[in-house]
């Protein structure tokens, strides 16, 4: 069955991604990376439902996701943006394959990032965040969701690359063969990828070649 949840708090994060914060049904169970099915409560939208992870903890007393809005078409995450407090959203169960197996290198692109902030804030809770890495890859640096956040918590073992702008304390470029080369010194580590399809693909065929154990890479199927 699925849960009708309000909306109890709403932030901006970046000029096109927001943080909502929702009721937690009673009961209501995920592990960090998860993610679940979300639809409006309002007519028209209760049957549209597209996939969004937690980026809250399971202990945490309310759920929260963080939201990319496209605004190039009429489409679920722009009805989102336009929500307000109070408003209503419809809740699956929790499903995903994006699980936490060792200490390794998270690579995400853009929106890809949010299965990983659970992960690393559960990671950060239970003392367990030194040796993991975060290549992160966006297109400028306006498009950086929780940079900040990223920073305090990870030091030197976070890397933002940016692939349209040139900026200080980022790296210019794509995550490809040679920078993954360059700035991963265990392939037998665990590697953690989320983001655009031909991004993932591409990473994995990259970190294959260079040694990385197959099984070992893990994305969303």
């Amino acid at each position: 069955m699925p849960d009708f949840v309000k909306i109890l708090d709403i932030q901006r994060l970046t000029y096109d991604v927001k943080q909502f914060s929702v009721e937690k049904p009673k009961g209501y169970k995920f592990v960090p990376g998860q993610a679940t099915e979300v639809a409006i409560r309002k007519k028209d939208w209760e049957e549209e439902k597209r996939p969004f992870t937690f980026t809250s903890l399971p202990e945490d007393s309310q759920l929260e996701f963080v939201i990319k809005s496209y605004h190039d078409h009429n489409g679920v995450t722009k009805a989102i943006d336009d929500l307000k407090i109070g408003e209503e959203l419809i809740l699956e169960e929790s499903w995903g394959a994006i699980e936490y197996k060792g200490k390794g290198t998270f690579i995400a692109g853009g929106a890809g990032v949010t299965p990983f902030i659970a992960i690393l804030k559960d990671l950060q809770k239970k003392g367990e965040l030194k040796g993991n890495q975060l290549i992160f890859a966006n297109k400028t640096t306006k498009d950086v969701i929780l940079e900040e956040w990223f920073r305090a918590i990870l030091g030197d073992d976070f890397i933002s690359i940016l692939d349209q702008e040139e900026k200080s304390g980022h790296q210019n470029g794509r995550v490809d063969k040679a920078f993954l080369e360059q700035h991963i010194s265990d392939f037998s580590q665990e590697f953690y990828i989320c983001g655009p399809d031909p991004m993932i693909k591409a990473v994995s065929k990259s970190l294959e070649e260079l040694g990385a154990n197959p099984e070992a890479i893990v994305f969303e199927k």
